[in-house]
């Protein structure tokens, strides 16, 4: 039975581990508001307080996103989006603030000839031949 499940599209995480360094001082502020009540724990007020700086920037943010021409979200580029640009004689230029996933059967042969750039604000999943096919273009 396991020979007829085939995955149509690999699952790609919702998030991405970040590490920061905060003073004593700062992390004792934290953990006084969790222990407070405040916050169920420290990712819980890290998270809420990000959502919060989001928030208050949001207009420049919405504004950038439109004036740079960025997709926000997820894009997704398959091998075949990348063949019709090639056959077409496109080189795309690609801006994301989100992920950017770039196919698994997507070959640096491929990738070099379609994509002239490549920026990205948030996470790139691609196979490490991809990303090194792309080196100089990314940004």
């Amino acid at each position: 039975m396991d020979d007829n499940v085939h995955e149509l599209r690999p699952k790609v995480p919702d998030s991405e581990k970040i590490t920061i360094n905060l003073g004593f001082v700062d992390l004792g502020h934290v953990d006084l508001l969790v222990q407070e009540g405040f916050y169920s724990n420290r990712t819980d007020f890290i998270r809420t307080a990000i959502r919060n700086q989001i928030e208050r920037h949001g207009e420049a943010v919405r504004q950038a996103v439109i004036r740079k021409s960025v997709d926000l979200g997820l894009r997704h580029l398959s091998r075949q989006d990348l063949e019709a640009a090639r056959d077409a004689g496109e080189m795309l230029d690609i801006r994301v603030l989100g992920l950017a996933s770039i196919a698994p059967d997507v070959t640096p042969e491929l990738a070099r000839a379609t994509i002239a750039s490549l920026t990205v604000l948030g996470g790139l999943h691609a196979s490490a031949a991809v990303k090194t096919a792309l080196t100089g273009r990314l940004r």
